[in-house]
């Protein structure tokens, strides 16, 4: 490594997890997904003093290696995050820069538009060119794009497969919770048990909504590209490869979108 080459820390603050990643220079060196900190954990990370401490605590060397410890005193912070009560735990150590809505150069954007859509949309179209489109695969799915001249031209939130799995099974009487690591493959159309059932009636709405939204955005824009990113992306790729394989043959999957967007903000500051 050069000595030239400034080492940064960024942490996207998801619905669900964290998600870091460790740049050098302007080179995506690592990424690595934690859970959120027990709040019983909150007092003692809140007497930390310096960043490095708070690594120690949050991250046993064995996991992370010795290297990413000692590399780290008092690197940029980065942090964008969808969850104020977790920002607030990482937002006071040293050299932390907390990414808003309003340095995302995208035009026409709303004002309740999450970061993390908007960093998303931001480094997909950096990186691949605009018009995007951008499919978020998370606890909610969501469709973002601009056009051609870096205008948000909108789109659409519902809940993730997960989520809806999960709802049908908490404000229901008898229906179960579908365990999303039993999958098959695809699961029968038309099922004859109730747990084959809900996958059927989940799995194929929604694929039928992806491939609906995806095909509105090639009549707008026919060479328009579209990204994939979020936990669920490998699941949903494999059912549109085995369903319209014509559609996943052109998407472009990328999980870490959020963090190139990240790049290209601190590249303005």
């Amino acid at each position: 490594m050069r000595h030239t080459e400034q080492i940064s820390l960024a942490l996207e603050i998801g619905n669900s997890r964290l998600h870091w990643a460790l740049f050098i220079g302007e080179t995506l060196n690592s990424a690595w997904d934690t859970d959120y900190i027990p709040e019983s954990d909150t007092q003692q990370l809140a007497e930390c003093q310096t960043l490095n401490d708070l690594l120690e605590k949050t991250f046993p060397r064995s996991q992370q290696g010795e290297s990413l410890i000692n590399t780290l005193l008092l690197c940029p912070f980065l942090i964008a995050s969808v969850v104020p009560s977790q920002t607030a735990i990482w937002e006071t150590y040293p050299n932390t820069r907390v990414i808003t809505l309003d340095q995302v150069p995208l035009k026409d954007m709303y004002p309740t538009l999450g970061i993390d859509r908007a960093l998303a949309l931001w480094g997909a179209g950096k990186t691949w060119g605009f018009p995007m489109l951008v499919i978020d695969a998370g606890t909610a799915l969501t469709f973002t794009a601009a056009d051609a001249n870096q205008c948000l031209i909108g789109g659409a939130i519902l809940p993730g497969i997960g989520l809806q799995f999960a709802i049908l099974s908490q404000q229901t009487g008898q229906l179960p919770l579908v365990e999303m690591q039993n999958f098959r493959l695809t699961p029968p159309r038309f099922a004859l048990n109730t747990t084959e059932a809900i996958q059927s009636g989940v799995i194929y709405t929604l694929l039928a909504g992806i491939k609906d939204f995806i095909e509105a955005w090639w009549d707008l824009f026919p060479d328009g590209k579209i990204a994939i990113k979020g936990g669920d992306r490998t699941l949903l790729i494999n059912y549109l490869q085995a369903l319209y394989p014509e559609i996943a043959a052109r998407l472009i999957v990328e999980p870490n979108l959020i963090f190139w967007g990240m790049r290209e903000i601190v590249k303005l500051l």
